[in-house]
């Protein structure tokens, strides 16, 4: 048999071996991605501090002898003001569908908000029977006195099953969540190798570390306004990787801050990428990059498609 398969249907499995899925969901900016890079012990996820970072449904598999939980990492839930942003909250809302339990992630170092509500809103219209744990996240940043009194607000306001408070960023009460989450899983078997911490291909890993780094290296409105699409990946020798990405704008304004005087701004985001890039795959890259207008892309559905943003519907097409 394969060696992976053989680690997947092993019979070594113990009896109480619990696995399942869990949708972490939240505003945008609350810190999902972190958590989950978190729980893995390594990055999967792209991590920034402008919203609406995350514009995919992403994969983190956490595995070790009590089970294997499926951690989908979602957009952020927000009131959508074009199609991705309608794309976005149908790849969360769907999440929901899915799960064994949900994981809502809210900004604890504020008290409840306008936005708060939006999302408890939303979860209440979609959780069904499926069990809600509430973490509220940025723990390191609440004062000790107000810690009580703001967990008894996001308590009253979400109404979940268990709450916990944590810190994704420094990692407390992290191992807590962990156990609770495994003991909201049904038993089951193991779905993917035991060393397997996401499902994501090259193709898209490469493009999402390139994204990343446009978005940490522009400002205002730019960031939300790229897509990357990768044009060619070869793996040219078991030690060089070559990588052609074209980075599409809406305006031909934002192609000039991008690309920047001379080449600089461009040539800055390409070493970055590079440099994460090499250290996540273990060989040297060749990265080119090409910036083009697709004017308005992210309100158009065909672009949206051709981009790889399927809509769940499309799904079934």
């Amino acid at each position: 048999m394969n060696p992976q398969l053989d680690d997947i249907f092993s019979d070594d499995l113990p009896p109480d071996h619990r696995s399942g899925v869990v949708a972490v969901v939240g505003a945008p900016n609350v810190g999902k991605s972190t958590l989950i890079n978190r729980l893995l012990a390594q990055k999967i996820a792209i991590v920034s501090p402008k919203p609406q970072t995350t514009r995919r449904r992403q994969l983190g598999i956490l595995t070790d002898d009590r089970g294997q939980i499926l951690l989908i990492d979602t957009p952020g839930l927000h009131a959508p003001q074009h199609r991705l942003g309608e794309y976005m909250i149908q790849v969360a809302e769907t999440a929901f569908r899915e799960a064994d339990a949900i994981l809502v992630l809210i900004d604890g170092s504020e008290p409840p908000s306008r936005r708060d509500q939006y999302l408890a809103e939303t979860v209440a219209r979609l959780r069904g029977k499926t069990p809600v744990v509430l973490l509220i996240n940025k723990a390191d940043l609440i004062k000790p006195e107000q810690r009580e009194e703001r967990v008894a607000a996001y308590r009253a306001l979400m109404q979940p099953v268990h709450a916990l408070l944590v810190s994704a960023l420094t990692g407390e009460n992290v191992a807590d969540l962990a156990t609770l989450l495994y003991s909201l899983m049904p038993l089951g078997p193991r779905y993917y190798p035991v060393d397997q911490v996401s499902d994501l291909n090259l193709r898209f890993m490469a493009s999402e570390v390139i994204r990343e780094k446009i978005i940490g290296a522009t400002d205002d409105e730019l960031p939300y306004s790229v897509a990357v699409e990768i044009e060619s990946y070869k793996e040219r020798s078991e030690t060089l990787h070559y990588i052609s990405a074209i980075v599409y704008v809406e305006r031909e304004g934002q192609k000039g801050i991008l690309i920047g005087k001379n080449g600089a701004k461009i040539k800055e985001i390409g070493a970055a990428a590079r440099e994460e890039l090499e250290q996540l795959l273990e060989v040297k890259v060749f990265l080119e990059l090409h910036v083009k207008v697709l004017k308005d892309w992210r309100s158009d559905e065909n672009l949206l498609r051709r981009l790889g943003y399927r809509l769940p519907k499309d799904e079934k097409d």
